[in-house]
């Protein structure tokens, strides 16, 4: 018995927790992801307005980065300078995609 009243003191104590529930704030609009597929330096402008429309938008670059990185350059300069100018964020996936966000998404690497 007197070792059994030992070890209670001994034993460390469970702290009591208690779980709360806290409900999200809600959000006005949905959020928009599209997949957009860039062949040449012209379809930067619809990457571009999708971002503006707070879309996220996984851009495949894959044919372009085969067929031409001078043209790939200039795509990814372009969409880099925009992104900056707005907020948001750009980051490559793999060698074939970048994600690009709008300001109120933000990349956690």
């Amino acid at each position: 018995m007197v070792i059994k009243k030992i070890i209670e003191k001994i034993k460390p104590r469970k702290e009591e927790t208690e779980e709360v529930e806290i409900p999200l704030e809600e959000r006005k609009e949905e959020i928009k992801i599209k997949v957009e597929k860039v062949n040449e330096f012209s379809d930067t402008e619809k990457v571009l307005n999708l971002l503006r429309e707070n879309y996220i938008v996984l851009v495949n670059i894959k044919d372009l980065r085969q067929r031409d990185l001078n043209e790939l350059k200039r795509v990814v300069n372009r969409i880099k300078k925009s992104v900056e100018a707005i907020g948001g964020e750009l980051i490559g996936v793999g060698e074939d995609f970048l994600l690009v966000v709008p300001a109120f998404v933000k990349i956690v690497k």
